[in-house]
């Protein structure tokens, strides 16, 4: 773990509670919201996802992250009428963001086959071009990170956009003039049912500019002026978060370095705690976060799991508890049933204990922070199963030791590329692979010997052959 990271794990604390809000102030952000520009900077939000909050705390990121470049253009947030009024208030008063109420599109394709239902709504991207207030709008998802100011993208053509794939642009940041005309044609289109191979705003609006490949590169006029028609932007206004990860430093010669987006599986976007140090440009997106928006939102609840852990930890030092006053038994033929039923429950109780806190813990949260209240959380799990059924802690603590391992190697700011960093992970994976092995053997013969001791389930002398009756205290 570099110096860097280790940085902000000292101050992040004092940070997150000290100066939750963002660096702007609420009249800055007032007064941006108030200003009427030529050109805006564009984004959706709408409801109906599991991931709805989460993509709420990107979108801020991203408006405050422009705004703290000194965006010549008005920040704009095209919201589904079902947006919560307090996140709506949030986004103009604390963001300075103007929020343009519009109604849910209907997805004609959400019945076609292969169809992903969390796209149903990302055709109200399509309200874009119904922004007729600017001269250009700059089309945003929020998993965008912004590396330095593009105002000069206001100068490109009526539709513009990055291929990041050969032969398909990627509508996750695209150019556009404002038209009402057009944007009546799209929704006719939609009701006619233009053909759409994802059923997403993706394949729409590709199969809606067909011909976008065969257009010119965007080099903006040096005199300021804006062009006309429709233009491929370089790879460097989207550049994928893939291309990093091989090389672990950025190599895209076309165009200037300004614009990073993660258009891959759902549950690494950036904002998530568990996606740095697995993927090594999370922690840059929360950097960004921290010196913006801040994390006072999720540190209650930090707090509270925090002194809930310890408490669990404590508890278990001072109880120990022992099953052996929960069972007794009433014929010999019923104790293997008694101990392989133990077994499961003691092995099911470890197992769990590394999985639970994954699932507690606030998703938004700090990458440093969230490992830590995780680590520490299934420690105070781990210690309810080494108590309860007398296990050796060392055993049993052996993935746990494993997962701060694996978040070291991953972590190491010194690999020259990314395959040398994925040949260190799957070395320590297979060093490790024999040491886990080891250890559940060890747990389960230690578990074996401590359920069959005379003080874990004491044999119950019956005077009398009359069966006597199970008793569950």
């Amino acid at each position: 773990m570099g110096a860097r990271e280790l940085g902000i794990l000292s101050i992040l604390l004092v940070m997150a509670v000290v100066f939750p809000a963002s660096v702007i102030t609420g009249g800055e952000a007032t007064a941006v919201r108030g200003s009427r520009h030529r050109n805006a900077y564009a984004t959706m939000m709408y409801m109906g996802t599991p991931r709805d909050y989460e993509f709420y705390v990107a979108t801020r990121v991203m408006l405050r992250s422009l705004a703290g470049f000194a965006v010549d253009a008005d920040l704009v947030v095209i919201a589904s009428a079902d947006v919560p009024l307090r996140w709506v208030h949030a986004m103009e008063n604390e963001d300075g963001a103007r929020v343009v109420r519009v109604e849910n599109l209907d997805n004609p394709y959400k019945n076609q086959e292969n169809f992903d239902k969390r796209f149903k709504l990302t055709m109200n991207k399509l309200y874009a071009w119904s922004l007729v207030d600017y001269e250009r709008v700059v089309m945003l998802d929020a998993d965008n990170l912004f590396l330095r100011k593009t105002d000069e993208l206001f100068q490109c053509g009526q539709f513009c956009a990055v291929f990041i794939n050969p032969c398909i642009f990627h509508t996750g940041l695209f150019v556009l003039e404002p038209s009402m005309k057009v944007f009546k044609d799209m929704l006719h289109e939609l009701e006619t049912g233009r053909k759409n191979p994802d059923g997403a705003d993706q394949g729409f609006i590709g199969s809606y500019f067909p011909d976008l490949l065969d257009q010119p590169m965007f080099h903006p006029p040096q005199n300021g002026t804006t062009l006309e028609g429709a233009y491929r932007l370089p790879l460097g206004y989207q550049m994928d978060a893939s291309y990093y990860y091989l090389k672990l430093r950025w190599s895209v010669p076309c165009g200037p370095n300004s614009v990073i987006t993660f258009p891959g599986a759902a549950w690494l976007k950036p904002w998530y705690w568990w996606s740095w140090p697995v993927l090594p440009l999370g922690i840059q997106w929360h950097e960004q976060r921290r010196q913006t928006l801040g994390y006072g939102a999720e540190m209650p609840i930090v707090l509270i799991q925090s002194i809930f852990f310890l408490g669990i930890i404590a508890l278990t030092r001072v109880a120990r508890p022992s099953l052996s006053k929960l069972c007794y038994r009433r014929a010999d033929k019923n104790i293997s049933f008694i101990l392989t039923g133990l077994k499961i429950l003691a092995i099911w109780s470890i197992l769990a204990a590394y999985i639970i806190p994954f699932f507690l813990i606030p998703h938004t949260v700090h990458p440093l922070l969230g490992w830590t209240l995780y680590l520490l959380g299934s420690f105070a799990l781990s210690s309810i199963a080494v108590n309860a059924f007398l296990l050796p802690i060392l055993p049993v603590l052996v993935p746990w030791l494993g997962i701060f391992g694996v978040l070291l190697v991953m972590a190491c700011p010194w690999y020259p590329n990314g395959v040398v960093r994925a040949l260190a992970v799957f070395g320590y994976a297979f060093c490790c692979a024999p040491v886990v092995w080891a250890s559940l053997v060890k747990v389960t013969s230690c578990l074996q010997v401590s359920l069959e001791k005379e003080n874990f389930l004491p044999r119950m002398v019956e005077s009398a052959p009359t069966p006597g009756l199970n008793k569950l205290c």
